[in-house]
């Protein structure tokens, strides 16, 4: 928690030194940002209808950074959380959240009205380890850059309003980062395994890069449903054309934001993902223990009240 809490203050520090006060009409940046601190508590002593005792934290960033002039426009935008939740008198520490995204859009206006020639990088991971807490002992499933998404490519954007976008690219290149040893090992996130022999001794080491080429469709959307309620919703898909091109790679996320007054907010964010190389242990006859793997809709859903702090 300190690590990620040290991480989020700094960028918070970079992205207020770069902003700059917009009082000219002809000026070409836009930028803001939200940072929120999200807690909730709750103690139980000789409770007779059970339950255990919890501390929970969220630590929310925000910020965009928007320039727009002539024929040129470039978006940047930066999302990034850390949770965690302390449960029990002994004390076990859980994470509830955990992730880093940035976005940046570079376009050049096209003779169709609206449009733009744009070139667009995607960059996701996360903060800290992530550990299966269903297990006993829990193992761990995740690490920082294991996964890492990279995404690039060249497309069209359209853009008939500050509320709506449609990027819509034929080539773009995914390139999935695993830097743990043992989940590369494991084949974990689409990677290519390692190998053994008939005594269990590994011959080769698991690959920790996987490289996919294939279209790609970003939407997004933006409004202010009503007064101090805000809408944010963006949809990724991909279509690996090396492999099972059928098979579309989603990464949906949803953010509502309901602001009390000028300090508390509250927020439910919703995120959706399938990814046909991202696999789970499945009981695929229904006697009730798992005899294989399969890819599974992943899907989260969080609700903060707390401390906001417009930049």
């Amino acid at each position: 928690m300190k690590r990620a809490l040290t991480l989020v203050c700094l960028l918070l520090l970079l992205f207020n030194a770069t902003a700059q006060d917009s009082t000219a009409a002809e000026e070409p940046w836009k930028k803001g940002g939200v940072f929120g601190i999200n807690f909730s508590q709750t103690f139980l002593d000789n409770w007779q209808g059970g339950g255990q005792s919890a501390i929970n934290g969220t630590v929310l960033f925000t910020a965009f950074a928007n320039y727009k002039k002539d024929k040129w426009t470039w978006d940047n935008t930066l999302d990034a959380a850390y949770g965690i939740s302390r449960i029990g008198e002994k004390g076990l520490v859980q994470k509830t959240d955990d992730r880093i995204e940035i976005n940046s859009k570079l376009g050049h206006t096209t003779p169709v009205v609206n449009t733009f020639w744009t070139a667009m990088f995607t960059f996701r991971t996360q903060w800290d380890a992530g550990y299966d807490y269903a297990a006993s002992p829990s193992p761990l499933i995740s690490d920082p850059f294991a996964p890492a998404y990279v995404i690039a490519g060249l497309g069209i954007d359209y853009k008939p309003s500050d509320k709506f976008s449609a990027y819509i690219s034929p080539i773009t290149s995914k390139t999935t980062m695993v830097d743990n040893q043992r989940l590369a090992d494991a084949g974990a996130f689409g990677v290519v395994e390692a190998t053994y022999d008939d005594m269990g001794m590994k011959l080769t080491d698991g690959e920790t890069i996987r490289y996919e080429v294939g279209g790609f469709l970003k939407l997004q959307y933006t409004t202010q449903v009503v007064k101090n309620v805000k809408l944010n919703t963006r949809i990724d898909l991909f279509s690996n054309y090396l492999n099972n091109p059928q098979n579309i790679d989603i990464n949906w996320e949803t953010l509502i934001a309901m602001k009390i007054n000028s300090w508390l907010s509250t927020s439910i964010t919703t995120h959706l993902v399938y990814d046909d190389d991202i696999t789970f242990a499945v009981d695929r006859d229904g006697d009730g223990s798992d005899d294989g793997r399969g890819p599974r809709t992943q899907f989260k859903e969080v609700f903060a009240l707390g401390l906001q702090f417009q930049l």
